[in-house]
């Protein structure tokens, strides 16, 4: 009996020391890819404008990779059919690095059709480094709901860390050298991070290929499932309202005496807050049913883009910007548990992109509407996106009451 306990024991230490291993190799894969797709952009669009290129050419080869993220969901459904995940998200990591590599290279040498096509097939596989690796955490988590949900929260952080390093390198390494090497370089992380996917546990496709269900059946497989739905309509519908903040952050500065620099202290503030949010994740695990849960953190969210709108002073907006970026953490938390518990494992690749790509596209296009709404009044958009989120909730409330 004492050796079978130790056995078990050691077994047990042994799981718990592959999961953090496991954990630990996943945490750095995802900060390198999400870094690149993070820092591209700005990457392509400094290169662009430092060339000489006219600022509508810039705007176009950066809508080159992001615009492509839509058509994510039908590369995905590869995730689920694959003998080994992890070698389709490794592929597209090299593709990724490599298009974007060439795009930068020719950029110079070739009309800006060339470029653009390259950027295109970067952006295509765009979604696998961010809602594709995300689909592989479950199953290194381990099975304990709050070991998962421990794990979101890390997996948020690099969301995080990826979009704040990202440019941040990039802004760096171009004022240093210039932007082409900032964009080599990070060309250069997705092909480290294709590496150390490869190294991350490999896990056995849920059901054989034929019986995975295509992009289209599986998006009204979303739709007509509530827990599903709902998690991707207030994805949706947040990610639209909270990309109101920048734009408020740099319009609102006058109204409050300080200089336009001080907007990018706002943004900080928000990008902080997120990072904080993350780490509350980790320290205490969401403990609530994703899906109503889910309702609850979007009502927080726009309770604090209310608070950012209402804000007449600049301490007050800048808790108030750092407040939206820890709810909104949370809020992502809860929609990744919400694709990890909700989504059928036959699909669960095609899930997660489909939710990545959609959000990807909804907060550029609230982007656009905020910059659209501003001129009038500078907190327009704050006040309907809050408006916006309340509707969204009571949908979400009504939706699961008559499920």
């Amino acid at each position: 009996m004492a050796v079978g306990l130790a056995g078990r024991s050691r077994n047990a230490g042994t799981g718990q020391r592959g999961t953090s291993d496991g954990l630990a190799r996943y945490v750095l894969a995802a900060t390198l890819a999400r870094t690149a797709d993070g820092g591209a952009v700005v990457a392509i669009v400094l290169l662009a404008t430092t060339s000489g290129a006219s600022g509508w050419l810039a705007g176009i080869l950066g809508a080159c990779i992001t615009a492509p993220h839509l058509f994510g969901p039908l590369v995905a459904r590869s995730l689920d059919t694959a003998k080994d995940g992890r070698t389709v998200i490794a592929w597209a990591c090299v593709v990724h690095g490599a298009t974007l590599a060439a795009a930068v290279l020719l950029f110079r040498v070739t009309p800006p059709l060339v470029p653009g096509l390259f950027l295109i097939a970067s952006g295509l596989v765009g979604p696998l480094l961010t809602g594709g690796i995300s689909s592989r955490l479950a199953a290194i988590a381990g099975p304990e709901r709050n070991s998962q949900r421990r794990a979101q929260g890390w997996d948020v952080a690099t969301y995080g860390i990826g979009g704040t390093i990202g440019p941040s390198l990039v802004a760096a390494v171009s004022a240093w050298a210039n932007p082409a090497a900032a964009a080599l370089i990070i060309a250069g992380s997705t092909f480290a991070a294709a590496a150390v996917i490869r190294l991350l546990p490999c896990t056995p496709p849920a059901t054989v290929a034929p019986e995975v269900p295509r992009p289209g059946r599986t998006l009204l497989m979303m739709i007509s499932y509530g827990p599903l739905r709902r998690t991707l309509y207030m994805t949706v519908v947040v990610a639209l309202t909270v990309a109101a903040l920048p734009i408020t952050a740099v319009a609102s500065t006058p109204e409050m005496g300080v200089a336009p620099a001080a907007a990018g202290i706002l943004t900080a503030a928000y990008g902080l807050g997120g990072l904080l949010g993350s780490a509350g994740v980790m320290i205490r695990p969401l403990r609530t049913d994703a899906d109503p849960l889910m309702t609850w953190l979007a009502a927080a969210v726009g309770v604090a883009l209310c608070g950012a709108a209402v804000a007449g002073t600049f301490p007050t907006a800048v808790a108030a910007f750092a407040c939206a970026g820890v709810l909104n953490s949370y809020f992502f938390a809860s929609t990744l548990a919400a694709r990890s518990e909700y989504a059928p494992p036959a699909a669960r690749g095609q899930v997660f992109v489909w939710i990545g790509a959609l959000k990807i596209t909804a907060g550029s296009a609230g982007t656009a509407l905020a910059g659209a709404l501003i001129a009038p009044v500078t907190q327009v958009p704050l006040y309907l996106a809050s408006g916006l989120l309340v509707l969204a909730v009571v949908m979400s409330v009504v939706d699961r009451h008559n499920d």
